[in-house]
């Protein structure tokens, strides 16, 4: 478990007591743990662990877990540099390597664990000397063959930082002790002993490594690995090492040539790749891709390694540089004279190294097994998802066959340190509940309300709990093969989904339009709207496009339209689902524009949700989140956004959004956020629900925080829980406050025991909770499966309760949790985080179209200058208009 900084005590404004069974705790509670005879206080950076839930039916569910014993023997840990100090993780794991077995074997028998960056840990103490601190050189030839260089020397100094007593991890996962320093190094060490053996001999990244077992090319020069992620955990009573399976993109290995060739598409046309040929799209393209490769060369009789920074515009045959004063030679001519090397490629581009050298392609070899740590091309996503993607029996089975190449019982790693891990009876199986199904209601029908089976309902025989009234649309056709007589077939179908669900149409003739999908959309979508008033007197309520498949520029250039310029609805459709589709397509198409327009869907009944319609005690519920950009990218902002329910429903949600550095998780402008979203629920209380004005405040504030890895949860309380707390200052309110994290990029899956419990997908069913055996020993957490599968394996959502003035009680908030999953707008499913979560992670997405389609966003992406590029980002980045800001445009 990756570190979450050391435990507090309680604090806070309105801080209620740390509770018993049932009770309510505020974050970093601080109490006595019953049954033990110690009377330190437990100390917990979030809300303490209360009793475990009771509602729902009993399930037992396997879990991809093994549980391990704890190492019994003192763990040395030692911190490490390595000079120089910017070598890849993997190189250095290459000179640790060669330190214990060549340099002092003396010194390092057994073998440590090394986590290829500064921690190394030893089951016995090191005779370093007297500080216990040494240093070493280390020096071997650039990959072991001929060369006429002299070895490279490196510098390793060890030094002693830490004695651990793995006891306090024993005492940690019982209860009686704090989640301190000492109990966050022994878990890593346990992780860094767990990954050394397979880390030497496979491809790897922090978590997981990756073999040739399984793979897959799917174009582009990427070829996809199966992986195994592993990860020591600590749970309720014991620890346990959490196994997934994980895909890897590796470079296509082999000529460097036809890495290129194949990347650009250019098949065997070589000259494709000649500096006079080669556009600048391209060059970028390519450099982007290569950035950061290894290659080797093996002319002059010695085996050669490098990095490559870019690569050249000019070819071999026209790159000057100097070799002397005065004295240019090109790159060609460099190797035909010094190295006896005629290219047979010329005219060919270079590849540039860190250092400066160049270096032609046909010379450069791609080694296999080099993971691609950049954004996934979005025409290959879909090969990767179908990749990853396995059936709960089939992940399950591959990841029971990947503990051969684990080899926690042949490690000599693991039995240094004591560590037996049980994988001989398989993955370990605990205790789960599934949750009572909420009821939803619509409108007055002949079903005005459903339960939900298998996690889905659908439209048939309901109409919407509160439907808006459309008094216009009009149509913009921007798909070449779709004609007027479809067109028209195309509006039939949209009002007939319309009745269907009771949403009036006050004008059923609209305008209808097409085209060029080439044009400046922005601008035609502006004369459109004029050409519309002068006809009809007025501007359309709602301008429907129609995309073509490739059409995603197209549809950030309609957002931006309508989320930014003019603040006009608009509902985009692709071309080839709308033409012929039958009514229940048309059905969930307004789900989507109903909410757009003001509407109601449905609302979610159930006993735990009683409380949000208190009138006495007003609810409000907000979902935050954060999007990065992708890896590989520079300069390029963070997008950050919270949406908050205005209804006595939490069915209606208003959002905001903003930019911040690249990168950076806690929301800077949280309290300017959260007073804009409490200002609108205030206002529409009073206004929409008719609330007297000093009724209206919330007395109560649900925060669901989305995207908070475990080691950043101390940060998000110590920052943007007071930012949330002078939000409410400013205001003059005072609501009692409950956050929680909504994690989902964990690797824990559930798999039903028995197949009789499984649904149709093979999957635990929608509303399958765990909250005892693998859950955290001493926080408030729970993983909540909330959804049914569609394909492939089910993650449940991981919630983990920081703070809490409202006292929940443990079956309310896990009730609430899922009865939010039910009211997403845009879906007749449940969903797998709840609602406020999901909607907050749209808005970001569409904070991504807030720029004009005309600003080109690529220009100096990459330069050697981050910090510009992310002010330009900054500039450019335009606010949502008022009018999408009472709506929820983004659903």
């Amino acid at each position: 478990m990756p570190p979450r900084g050391a435990p507090r005590a309680a604090r806070g404004r309105g801080a209620a007591p740390a509770r018993g069974g049932r009770g309510g705790a505020t974050r970093g509670s601080s109490a006595p743990q019953i049954g033990t005879s110690s009377a330190v206080p437990i100390t917990t950076i979030g809300v303490r662990r209360p009793g475990p839930g009771t509602a729902g039916r009993p399930l037992r569910v396997k879990v991809n877990s093994f549980e391990t014993s704890i190492p019994q023997e003192i763990i040395r840990h030692y911190d490490v540099v390595v000079t120089p100090d910017n070598l890849p993780s993997q190189r250095n794991m290459e000179i640790m390597k060669e330190l214990q077995a060549v340099v002092a074997p003396q010194i390092f028998t057994p073998p440590v664990a090394y986590d290829g960056r500064k921690n190394v840990f030893a089951s016995r103490k090191l005779t370093l000397g007297d500080n216990d601190t040494a240093e070493f050189n280390v020096s071997f030839s650039t990959g072991r063959t001929q060369s006429a260089r002299p070895p490279k020397v490196y510098k390793v100094r060890l030094t002693l930082v830490a004695e651990i007593n793995p006891e306090v991890l024993r005492r940690f996962v019982q209860g009686t002790q704090s989640h301190d320093n000492t109990v966050l190094t022994a878990i890593t060490a346990m992780n860094v002993v767990i990954r050394m053996a397979p880390s030497l001999v496979h491809p790897y990244n922090a978590r997981s490594f990756f073999t040739e077992r399984q793979t897959s090319p799917i174009g582009r020069g990427i070829v996809l690995w199966r992986g195994y992620f592993q990860s020591a955990r600590p749970a309720i009573g014991k620890m346990v090492i959490n196994v997934d399976i994980s895909t890897g993109m590796m470079y296509l290995p082999g000529r460097l040539i036809g890495l290129c060739l194949e990347h650009l598409g250019l098949g065997n046309n070589v000259q494709g790749l000649e500096g006079t040929r080669l556009s600048d799209r391209d060059r970028t393209k390519l450099s982007r891709f290569l950035s950061s490769l290894r290659i080797v060369t093996n002319h002059g009789g010695a085996t050669r390694k490098y990095t490559i920074k870019r690569i050249t515009k000019e070819g071999a045959n026209a790159l000057n540089f100097e070799i002397g004063p005065g004295r240019q030679i090109t790159v060609a001519n460099y190797f035909k004279s010094q190295a006896n090397v005629q290219l047979q490629f010329p005219n060919l581009i270079c590849v540039e190294t860190p250092a400066g050298a160049f270096l032609p392609l046909e010379l450069c070899d791609v080694p296999p097994g080099q993971l691609m740590k950049k954004e996934i091309p979005p025409d290959l996503t879909k090969s990767v998802v179908e990749f990853a993607t396995l059936k709960p029996r089939e992940r399950l089975d591959s990841i029971t066959a990947g503990l051969d190449e684990l080899g926690y019982g042949q490690s000599e790693y693991v039995r240094n340190f004591g560590m037996n891990v049980q994988t001989t009876n398989g993955p370990l199986t605990v205790n789960a509940r599934v949750l009572p199904t909420p009821t939803l209601r619509y409108g007055a029908s002949a079903q005005p309300t459903v339960t939900p089976r298998f996690g889905a309902w659908n439209m048939a025989d309901k109409v919407l709990f509160q439907p808006a009234q459309l008094s216009s649309f009009a149509v913009v056709n921007y798909d070449p093969r779709t004609r007027p007589d479809t067109l028209q077939q195309i509006v039939r179908g949209f009002l007939d989904g319309a009745a269907s669900v009771n949403i009036r149409v006050q004008n059923t003739n609209p305008i209808i339009v097409t085209k060029n999908a080439q044009g400046n959309i922005v601008r035609d979508l502006m004369d459109f709207g004029g050409e519309v008033k002068r006809q009809q007197g007025a501007l359309p309520q709602v301008i429907v496009v129609i995309l073509p498949d490739n059409g995603n520029d197209i549809y950030k250039a309609v957002k931006f339209f309508g989320d930014v310029k003019t603040g006009c609805i608009t509902q985009c459709l692709k071309a080839s689902k709308c033409r012929g589709a039958r009514i229940q397509y048309w059905a969930n198409v307004m789900l989507k524009l109903n909410t757009k327009l003001g509407g109601i869907n449905s609302v979610a009944e159930s006993a735990d949700m009683s409380f949000l319609t208190d009138p006495n005690n007003p609810t409000i519920v907000m979902g935050a989140d954060v999007v990065h950009p992708a890896p590989g990218t520079q300069g390029r902002p963070s997008y950050t956004a919270l949406v908050a329910s205005v209804d006595k429903y939490c069915a209606k949600y208003i959002a905001t959004d903003r930019i911040q550095t690249s990168r950076q998780e806690i929301i800077d402008d949280l309290k300017e956020m959260a007073v804009h979203c409490l200002g609108m629920y205030m206002t529409y209380r009073e206004k929409v629900e008719g609330k007297a004005k000093n009724a209206t405040p919330p007395k109560r504030l649900i925060f669901y925080r989305d995207g908070v890895s475990e080691g950043q949860f101390k940060h998000v309380l110590d920052l943007e829980l007071p930012l949330l707390q002078a939000a409410c200052t400013q205001l003059g309110i005072n609501p009692k406050i409950t956050m929680i994290i909504v994690g989902k990029r964990h690797h824990v899956r559930m798999f039903p025991a028995n197949e009789a419990d499984a649904d149709r997908s093979g999957n635990c069913p929608a509303g399958t909770i765990i909250d005892t055996d693998v859950a955290h020993p001493t926080e408030f957490d729970f993983y909540l499966c909330s959804h049914s599968g569609l394909l492939g394996t089910s993650r449940p959502a991981h919630y983990s309760v920081l703070h809490d003035e409202n006292n929940f009680q443990v079956n309310a908030l896990q009730s609430l949790s899922f009865a939010l999953c039910h009211v997403y707008a845009r879906a007749t499913r449940s969903v797998s985080i709840p609602a406020p979560v999901y909607y907050a992670d749209l808005v970001c997405g569409r904070a991504g179209t807030h720029y004009d389609p005309e600003w080109d966003s690529e220009r100096g992406t990459h330069t050697t200058d981050p910090n510009a590029t992310l002010e330009r980002h900054r500039e450019n980045f335009k606010p949502l208009h008022a009018q999408q800001g009472t709506k929820m445009y983004f659903s």
